[in-house]
C-alpha cells in the first residue's frame, strides 16, 4: 500500500500521466504537421471560426508537437502543460462545448486533456524528468573556494 511521496508512488503516477499526455499531444501535433499540413490545419481552423487561422493553425500545431515532446521528457513540464491547457481550453470553448459532453464531437476528450495539463502544471513532472536533473544541478551548492 502506498502512503504518499515517501514510496515514490505519487511521482511515478505523475510521470505516467505526463508521458501519456505527452504522447497524445505529440501524435496530434505530428498529424497536423505531416498529415494535414499547416495550410490544411489553418483551413480547418478558418472553417471552425477560429480567429487568425493562418497564425492559430501553425501555433497550435507546434504547441502540440513540441509541448507533447517536452511533456514526454519532462522538460519545462509546467510551462508546456500551461500552454497545452490553454490550447485545450480554447478547443473546449470554441469548438467542442457546443456539441455537448460526449464524443465523437463533444468536449469530454478535450476537457480531460485540459484537466490533465492543469494537474501537471500544478503538481510538476513526477519522476524520471529532465526538469528534476536541471533542478538538482541548480540547487547543488557550488564547491567551496
Amino acid at each position: 500500500m502506498c502512503h504518499g511521496e515517501s514510496c515514490g508512488c505519487r511521482g511515478a503516477g505523475l510521470a505516467a500521466l505526463r508521458m501519456m499526455v505527452g504522447v497524445v499531444f505529440m501524435a496530434h501535433g505530428y498529424q497536423k504537421l505531416f498529415v494535414y499540413g499547416l495550410a490544411g490545419v489553418s483551413g480547418a481552423f478558418a472553417h471552425m471560426g477560429i480567429p487568425l487561422p493562418g497564425v492559430a493553425g501553425p501555433l497550435v500545431t507546434f504547441v502540440e508537437l513540441l509541448g507533447g515532446l517536452a511533456l514526454f521528457f519532462g522538460l519545462g513540464t509546467r510551462w508546456a502543460a500551461i500552454l497545452l491547457a490553454i490550447n485545450m481550453a480554447v478547443a473546449v470553448l470554441a469548438v467542442h462545448a457546443k456539441n455537448g459532453f460526449f464524443l465523437p464531437t463533444g468536449c469530454e476528450y478535450a476537457l480531460t486533456l485540459l484537466v490533465a495539463n492543469v494537474a501537471l502544471a500544478l503538481a510538476g513532472p513526477g519522476v524520471c524528468a529532465v526538469d528534476n536533473l536541471i533542478c538538482k544541478k541548480k540547487t547543488e551548492a557550488p564547491p567551496a573556494a
